[in-house]
């Protein structure tokens, strides 16, 4: 979330800024500064009401005990009033409050300057690709097919269970996942990240802490009778782990990992870029999250791609690397680069990692801060990224990895599957 002085004092920067994400911030930013104004009124107007009302009060007490009864009474009268309209005043102050922060959600992040103008995913650049793309055997079929033929995954069974995009997992298919958890985890716990178990649900404050609240509500399940919302991604209880924090500057950078099964209600859509693992309702994710010093998040955010690098080079899977342009850019984020792998089988990448740096805009919302060397409280930087997203990788695997004999598994992960073919 932007900051009201940072807006009055870069309004038109800002502005020409949100234009590559396509966002008119002129009436908003006219609207927020307008609002800002009447509550900074409202809050004068109160406080020299109260001022006046605790002036009277001691008056009154003198007065009474002078023996200056009709004066006192007076007073009195008057102080009445002044209760009567500082009431006023303080729900008019509580409604500018309001007012102020729902327009302050509404405004997505300031992208930074790498960030190319452009519509929708087809103006991303391209910045790095590694890997040769095999050439398959001839009959060689998509993961959904392969996951039929081998009996590991059942996008049936967990049709009858729950619905669409809940599938089941089945002996090697089960196996492979829980591998590939526990080599994601360790890979991030070797560079430096330490592990958490986080809960699977969190509250509304959580949600607006990390901005999926409002912009994502729809997407969220919720649940209503206890005000709970299932996650949609380890970052949202990660991160608001230190929501209200004040860390002292030594304390960072602060670098987390955890695995979880995250749930999305995304629209429903058909064809083949949705079937099978491409697209989800629940899903396995092992994050990465930093809290880091402003002055220090963008070689962070360098760090952080060439580690998710390090893993899909021992993965052995081809793939790029896309800088994200405005009209892709997910809300919160400042600049995002996003990991596709390419899949043989269906002849096209998919999206198995996104690695971004929100700067203040989460810390902003989070209320957390460092107290720099000045003694002066200040926003840290927020970071983080897939490392990485199970479905679409286990489809890599297995559409890249298959043989007429079956489906190799990359020998990174053989020590933690305990087998080297699945057939």
């Amino acid at each position: 979330m932007l900051q009201v002085n940072e807006i009055r004092e870069n309004k038109e920067k800002y502005i020409q800024a949100l234009t590559k994400r396509g966002f008119d911030a002129v009436s908003i930013f006219d609207a927020v500064l307008e609002t800002d104004e009447l509550r900074k009124a409202t809050q004068s107007k109160l406080d020299e009401t109260l001022a006046q009302s605790n002036t009277f009060s001691k008056e009154i007490g003198i007065l009474f005990k002078n023996g200056e009864t009709q004066k006192a009474t007076i007073l009195k009268e008057k102080t009445t009033q002044l209760k009567e309209a500082s009431k006023k005043l303080s729900e008019e102050l509580n409604t500018a409050v309001k007012k102020l922060q729902q327009l302050l959600y509404t405004i997505p992040n300031i992208p930074n300057e790498l960030v190319p103008a452009g519509n929708d995913e087809n103006d991303n650049e391209e910045i790095f690709s590694e890997g040769e793309i095999p050439t398959l055997h001839d009959g060689a079929v998509p993961h959904w097919e392969l996951a039929k033929k081998y009996d590991i995954i059942d996008f049936e069974l967990g049709v009858k269970i729950t619905g669409a995009g809940f599938p089941v997992y089945k002996g090697k298919g089960a196996r492979l996942q829980r591998a590939l958890i526990a080599y994601f985890l360790d890979k991030n716990t070797a560079a430096g990240y330490t592990e958490y178990q986080m809960p699977l649900m969190v509250n509304e404050a959580s949600g607006f802490g990390t901005g999926q609240l409002p912009d994502k509500e729809g997407q969220m399940y919720h649940d209503a009778t206890d005000d709970l919302y299932l996650i949609p991604t380890a970052e949202v209880p990660v991160t608001n782990m230190f929501r209200g924090d004040l860390r002292s500057e030594s304390e960072l950078p602060i670098l987390c990992t955890a695995y979880t099964p995250c749930f999305r209600r995304e629209a429903g859509s058909y064809g083949a870029h949705v079937r099978g693992l491409n697209r989800l309702h629940q899903f396995d994710k092992v994050e990465i999250v930093r809290i880091e010093h402003p002055n220090n998040s963008y070689k962070a955010l360098d760090g952080m791609v060439e580690h998710v690098k390090d893993i899909l080079k021992e993965l052995k899977l081809p793939y790029r690397i896309l800088r994200l342009c405005g009209g892709d850019l997910g809300f919160t984020s400042a600049l995002t680069y996003d990991f596709e792998v390419f899949s043989t089988a269906q002849d096209r990448w998919l999206e198995i990692s996104s690695v971004s740096n929100f700067e203040t805009f989460q810390a902003n919302r989070l209320k957390l801060r460092y107290k720099d060397e000045n003694k002066k409280n200040k926003l840290v930087h927020t970071l983080n990224g897939s490392s990485l997203a199970l479905p679409r990788v286990l489809a890599g695997i297995l559409e890249n990895y298959q043989t007429p004999e079956g489906v190799k598994i990359p020998e990174v992960l053989v020590p933690y599957c305990g087998f080297e073919m699945i057939d």
